[in-house]
């Protein structure tokens, strides 16, 4: 008797410089493979995002449609099998609770790397993920703020910026005992974004 490996979530995310081929996109995901359809929407500036979620043999076959038909309005993308627990409610842009002992901040220059950058961080580090923002707002950047002992948020760091991808970094920091005034200043202005 085999046992059937499990196929488990997955998330996938194109980022377009076209609204008009963001909308084909779309459509050669979801007639390619069962897989639902999170977020397909217009971002700032004037980019389009479709973030897709399913099991990992599904989210690749839609992927690879959705690489196909976006052609040269193609930005970044992102194929993540098995995403850390803490990603789909940051996406869901919700601001976590937040412990003041260090505080980290990736910032990157595609939505996509946003992602990558977090998850890689998540996973690499016993940190907790605080605010998530993606695109609107930002010029189309992103960013992802986290909390944890200083070593992790060290770490954390290491790993998200390494995961982010060439030239999409935009920004790396650390505040190893943030005064909790900034922390609650600073976190409203997130939730606000």
């Amino acid at each position: 008797m085999t046992i059937s490996q499990p196929n488990g979530p997955a998330l996938g995310l194109i980022e377009l410089c076209s609204i008009a081929r963001g909308l084909v996109v779309v459509d050669a995901m979801v007639k390619k493979a069962p897989i639902h359809i999170q977020r397909a929407q217009p971002v700032h500036p004037g980019k389009f995002i479709v973030l897709a979620m399913g099991g990992v043999d599904e989210i690749n076959e839609a992927m690879d449609a959705g690489r196909a038909v976006a052609a040269e309005s193609l930005i970044d993308t992102l194929n993540l099998p098995f995403p850390h627990a803490q990603i789909e409610p940051l996406l869901a842009a919700t601001v976590q609770p937040v412990s003041t002992l260090a505080l980290g901040v990736l910032e990157t220059f595609s939505v996509a790397a946003t992602i990558r950058a977090a998850d890689a961080a998540l996973k690499a580090a016993q940190v907790d993920g605080i605010v998530l923002r993606l695109a609107n707002g930002l010029g189309g950047k992103g960013y992802f703020v986290f909390s944890g002992h200083q070593h992790d948020v060290e770490e954390g760091l290491a790993h998200g910026a390494a995961a982010v991808g060439k030239g999409l970094l935009a920004g790396r920091e650390m505040l190893a005992n943030p005064h909790a005034e900034m922390v609650a200043a600073v976190l409203a202005g997130l939730a606000s974004t």
